[in-house]
């Protein structure tokens, strides 16, 4: 056997069978979504060994974007689970073959709820579609299991019809990024779309501070205490008018042998970048790289500064 041919073989049988299934998108998909849309409370998506696998995945996907959704095991389903199910729920209930005794031990408690019930299977004359409101074909001609066996083609169109829903559902209720961050504050995502500067940056006596007039070896034990690489350079009244960096100083040195005596008003840089404590920690690093820099210093509304933010603080706190 060549390795690569049979991935390929899979590969396109996989695609064929999403092809075809694309090509047999009814009303009954459009059914599907209006009854999900309506659900005042959430959808129960039921299912046994690969297919209650798959339904765990759409559960957890139509969780996370707007629609709350549980995963009942059908198994599970008689030995006390159903008591999950209230009346103001959907149900979404895949199978195949659409007669897996399991699965079908469901329906007398979908009915008794009268619920909205979707079906996923692969035959639409199955007693599991005969009593579904609509019935979502997941029918493939072949699986790319050469023995036509393990469930594969099948189950990739049983995922993608779920991640269909999902999405139309997203779309309908205007779900926002975030919307998907509140969900997601855990995630890399959700920290960029949550985590403001003022959440990570370091404020009071941590910020490094030096006037105008003070000279360059004043500057320097700032840097040295603080360990930011930088200090901020203030006025007389506290309003920031420039910083100067471990950067700045390597250059300094290199054309003046003797700088320690210098103001900082005449080395520092004048107008340096920097970010609002109110904005999204993804805006500073943004800045971060699109400038070479590794630190920013905060300014209030008045123009003092009030925080700084290392590279190192997004990096701690999975911005990055």
């Amino acid at each position: 056997m060549k390795i690569k041919q049979e991935i390929k073989r899979v590969f396109q049988i996989e695609i064929d069978a999403l092809m075809r299934a694309k090509s047999l998108v009814n009303a009954d998909f459009e059914n599907a979504v209006k009854l999900l849309l309506d659900c005042k409370g959430k959808v129960v998506i039921s299912g046994i060994g690969k297919s209650g696998l798959i339904g765990q995945k759409i559960a957890a996907t139509m969780s996370s974007t707007g629609t709350p959704s549980v995963f009942l095991h059908s198994t599970e389903a008689a030995h006390g689970d159903l008591g999950i199910v209230s009346k103001q729920d959907a149900a979404i209930i895949i199978s195949q073959s659409g007669e897996t005794g399991e699965v079908i031990g469901v329906l007398p408690a979908v009915k008794r709820f009268g619920i909205p019930l979707i079906a996923i299977t692969g035959k639409k004359t199955s007693t599991l579609a005969k009593n579904a409101d609509c019935v979502l074909d997941s029918s493939v001609d072949e699986e790319a299991c050469p023995m036509g066996l393990a469930p594969t083609a099948s189950t990739t169109l049983q995922l993608v019809i779920g991640d269909a829903l999902a999405v139309a559902l997203l779309k309908l209720k205007g779900f926002k990024k975030e919307d998907f961050a509140v969900l997601h504050p855990g995630g890399s995502l959700g920290k960029k779309l949550i985590l403001k500067v003022h959440d990570i940056m370091h404020s009071g006596q941590p910020v490094p501070l030096v006037g105008i007039n003070d000279t360059l070896q004043e500057g320097l034990l700032e840097m040295t205490r603080k360990r930011f690489g930088c200090t901020a350079v203030v006025d007389a009244k506290g309003v920031m008018r420039g910083i100067f960096t471990d950067g700045d100083l390597r250059r300094l040195l290199e054309k003046n042998e003797n700088p320690y005596l210098m103001r900082m008003k005449d080395i520092m840089i004048k107008k340096p970048k920097t970010v609002d404590a109110d904005e999204l920690a993804v805006r500073a690093l943004s800045v971060m790289e699109k400038n070479s820099i590794t630190v920013l210093m905060v300014p209030d509304k008045k123009g003092k500064p009030c925080g700084i933010l290392h590279l190192h603080d997004l990096l701690k706190s999975g911005v990055v």
